[in-house]
C-alpha cells in the first residue's frame, strides 16, 4: 500500500522547494518530486565548459533572493548558504567615459549620474526607506490590509511604477547617464521600454541595489537549493528526483497537490481534472521572449575600459537607453537585434570557488524572440567588446544554451522564456 502525504509538489527548484518548507514547518508531510536527475530547477550551476570553472545554469544573482522575507526566516546559512556582495551591484557602461554604477550608497550612485543626481536621490531615497513596506505589499500574498496601512507610500510607488521605463526616465532624467542606467535595469522585465509597466522593473531592481545589494552565491546558485533540501528533510520532507510525473494519476494518495509548473505543463499533467473552462484559459496563456545564453571560461578578468565594471558584479552592456529600447522593441517584433541588450556577471570575480587560479567565468545572456534557433554569440560578443576590447582574445572555452535548450534543460522556460509567462 502507497504512503500517502498531507500534500506533494511537483518541481525541486526554489519555488516548490520554498512550499513543501512551509508545509514541513507546519508538521505536515510532505514529498517533492523533480523530473531531472539534480534538484534545482532555474538555480543550478554546473561545470558547462572546461574542468574546475563553475557556472549558473540560469539564474545567478538574487537580490530578491536575499531581500525575500521568507527566505530571510530560514537558517539556510547552518547548511552551507554563504552570500556574497560584489563591491558593487551594477555598472554600465557608455562608449564614452566613466561607468554609469548602482552603488549601494544613493549618494555615491549620484557621483556618476552627471545632472541627475539630485533627481535621482529625491527618487530613491523614500523608497529604500520603506522597502519593507513596498515589498511586503508588492512581493508577497495580496493583502488588502497592507495596502490600507501605508495607502501614501505604496501609491506614491505604484503611480511611479505603474508607467513604462522610457516614460518615467525621460520625465525625470535629463542626462543620458542616468536614463541608460534605469533602462538597463528596467530591460530585465522582458517588455518593450515603452511598455507599461516595465519601470517598477527598474524600481524594484534599483531600490534592491540600495537596500539588500546584488549578492551571489559562494560556490554557485545551486548552493541555494540544496541548503533548503538540507532543510526540508530535517524536518522530514521527502525528495525523489529523475522522476517526471506525466499525469497526477501516478502519484501516491494526497490531500493536496502543489505543481510548480507553467500553464502548460499543467494542461499536461492535470487537464482531465480540470474543469473546461479553466482549460480553455491556460491554453490561452500567454508566453514571452526568450534568452539567448552564453558561459565563457575565460584566461583572465574582462579587460573593461572603464574600470569601475571590474568592481561590479553585473554588467549591463547595451549602451543608451535609446539603444536598449530598439533592441528590445526588436525583440518583439520578432527581429534579432544587431546590437543585443546583454546581461553579464562576472561572478568569479568575488568568489575565488567559481574558476582555478588566475582564470576566470563570465554569464552573459540577451533576449531574442520566443523559441528562436538564431545563434546571437557572435552578437553578445561583438557588445561586450565594444567596452572591453580584447574579451575574444581571453576566451578559452564557451557553452551555449538557445531558447529550446533551455527549456528541454527546464520544462518551465517554455520558448526560452525565464520569466515563465508575458509580464
Amino acid at each position: 500500500m502507497q504512503r500517502a502525504y498531507d500534500a506533494i509538489v511537483i518541481g525541486a527548484g526554489p519555488n516548490g522547494l520554498a512550499a513543501a518548507i512551509t508545509i514541513a514547518r507546519a508538521g505536515k508531510s510532505v514529498i517533492v518530486y523533480e523530473a531531472k536527475d539534480t534538484i534545482g530547477g532555474g538555480s543550478r550551476s554546473k561545470e558547462l565548459t572546461l574542468p574546475g570553472f563553475v557556472h549558473d545554469v540560469c539564474s545567478a544573482i538574487h537580490p530578491l533572493g536575499m531581500s525575500s522575507p521568507f527566505f530571510r526566516s530560514l537558517p539556510l546559512e547552518q547548511y552551507g548558504l554563504e552570500w556574497i556582495q560584489p563591491t558593487v551591484p551594477l555598472a554600465h557602461p557608455l562608449d564614452d567615459g566613466p561607468a554609469v554604477v548602482l552603488d549601494r550608497s544613493i549618494a555615491e550612485t549620484g557621483t556618476t549620474l552627471g545632472p541627475d543626481a539630485d533627481r535621482y536621490r529625491k527618487l530613491m531615497e523614500p523608497f529604500v526607506a520603506n522597502w519593507d513596506i513596498i515589498s511586503d505589499a508588492f512581493l508577497g500574498p495580496l493583502r488588502p490590509q497592507s495596502l490600507l496601512r501605508h495607502p501614501y507610500v505604496l501609491s506614491r510607488f505604484a503611480l511611479r511604477a505603474i508607467r513604462s521605463a522610457r516614460g518615467l526616465a525621460e520625465s525625470l532624467f535629463k542626462g543620458e547617464r542616468a536614463r541608460a542606467i534605469f533602462a538597463g535595469v528596467s530591460a530585465h522585465s522582458m517588455l518593450r521600454l515603452e511598455q507599461s509597466p516595465s519601470a517598477g522593473f527598474g524600481l524594484v531592481l534599483s531600490i534592491l541595489g540600495h537596500a539588500v545589494g546584488w549578492p551571489i552565491p559562494r560556490g554557485g546558485s545551486q548552493h541555494i537549493v540544496d541548503a533548503m533540501a538540507s532543510y526540508l528533510r530535517t524536518m522530514g520532507g521527502e525528495i525523489v528526483a529523475d522522476t517526471e510525473i506525466k499525469s497526477l494519476d501516478i502519484l501516491p494518495p494526497a490531500r493536496a497537490i502543489l505543481c510548480d509548473v507553467t500553464p502548460r505543463q499543467l494542461l499536461h499533467i492535470a487537464g482531465p481534472r480540470l474543469p473546461a473552462g479553466y482549460q480553455h484559459q491556460l491554453q490561452r496563456y500567454r508566453y514571452g521572449p526568450g534568452v539567448f545564453k552564453v558561459d565563457y571560461a575565460l584566461d583572465g578578468p574582462i579587460p573593461w575600459k572603464a574600470p569601475e565594471c571590474s568592481r561590479a558584479g553585473t554588467v549591463h552592456v547595451g549602451g543608451t537607453l535609446p539603444e536598449i529600447a530598439s533592441a528590445e522593441a526588436e525583440v518583439w517584433q520578432g527581429k534579432h537585434p544587431e546590437r543585443p541588450f546583454v546581461v553579464l556577471a562576472q561572478q568569479s570575480l568575488f568568489d575565488a570557488t567559481r574558476a582555478p587560479a588566475g582564470k576566470h567565468t563570465a554569464w552573459a545572456y540577451c533576449h531574442v524572440p520566443n523559441a528562436s534557433s538564431f545563434d546571437m554569440a557572435e552578437r553578445i560578443e561583438a557588445q561586450i567588446e565594444r567596452f572591453a576590447p580584447g574579451f575574444r582574445d581571453s576566451i578559452l572555452a564557451r557553452h551555449v544554451l538557445s531558447p529550446i535548450e533551455l527549456e528541454q534543460y527546464n520544462a518551465n522556460y517554455i520558448g526560452g522564456d525565464i520569466n515563465g509567462g508575458v509580464q
